[in-house]
């Protein structure tokens, strides 16, 4: 990152014997913070999670240690207390230690733990926020969030529990909570997902979506019903975040990627 930048923007400074805890955000490189980018120039160790892309590690200093503690769902990985432990014991002998992560840390990103085993080993750290694919995954398919004209809340979900299982939800609550219900890593459990909410009352003709491979070049974006979800998440990647509600259909006029894309590239 240019150094006038950081001295214009006067960005806190990063500590030896510190860690930072920094969201790189949903796929997109060019979504990471400017303290985000701050920190990938200056770190002496950088630990950095699967959903990262690797674009971001050639922005690392010359000589910094880049270390992969990734973790997939089904996929032998990195124990979450040998990566917390490794956080503490690279700190402690003064490095200026770069958790990166996906997304945002503290959604469904396992950074309160992270921080946690650091406070209470007294390491100090920073959180660096990033946009989480929740948000910035349905930007990138045309699907806000919120809307004033489809819905006044949004509930985030996972759809995936420690256990590998499905976690167990109030299922009538959720239902009737909000008008927009956003789902992580639930492609496993689409169907018992929608029965669930079905049950609950809504309807099956809900509008839903399935968006893979959130803010990266091979994005895809399925339209379906919630009566029609199981069926489409069978043929979905599993890397996918999963949206159900009437702002689903303002996709049809604001669906921008594809759009930029023609633009860029006339036949």
């Amino acid at each position: 990152m240019d150094r006038n930048i950081i001295a214009a923007l006067g960005l806190a400074p990063f500590e030896k014997g510190w860690v930072w805890l920094v969201g790189a955000g949903p796929g997109d490189p060019g979504l990471i913070t400017a303290l985000g980018l701050k920190a990938l120039s200056e770190a002496d160790f950088i630990l950095y999670d699967a959903l990262v892309d690797e674009r971001l590690l050639s922005l690392a200093r010359k000589g910094a240690g880049l270390i992969f503690a990734g973790k997939r769902a089904g996929v032998t990985s990195c124990k979450q207390s040998d990566i917390s432990n490794l956080l503490i014991d690279l700190a402690k002998k003064g490095g200026r230690v770069l958790r990166l992560k996906g997304g945002d840390p503290f959604v469904f990103g396992r950074g309160g733990e992270e921080a946690g085993a650091l406070a209470s080993a007294r390491v100090p750290f920073r959180i660096v926020p990033g946009i989480t694919a929740g948000i910035g995954g349905l930007a990138y398919a045309g699907i806000p969030v919120t809307h004033r004209d489809t819905n006044h809340a949004v509930t985030f979900i996972t759809g995936h529990g420690s256990d590998g299982k499905l976690p167990r939800l109030d299922w009538q609550a959720i239902g009737k909570g909000s008008e927009t219900l956003v789902f992580y890593m639930a492609r496993k459990f689409a169907s018992e997902i929608a029965s669930a909410l079905m049950a609950a009352g809504r309807s099956p003709d809900e509008p839903a979506a399935i968006v893979a491979n959130a803010a990266r070049d091979n994005q895809s974006v399925t339209v379906t019903t919630l009566g029609g979800l199981a069926a489409a998440a069978e043929k979905a990647p599993s890397l996918s975040i999963i949206v159900i509600g009437e702002n689903v259909r303002l996709r049809e006029q604001l669906a921008w990627l594809g759009k930029m894309a023609a633009a860029l590239n006339p036949a």
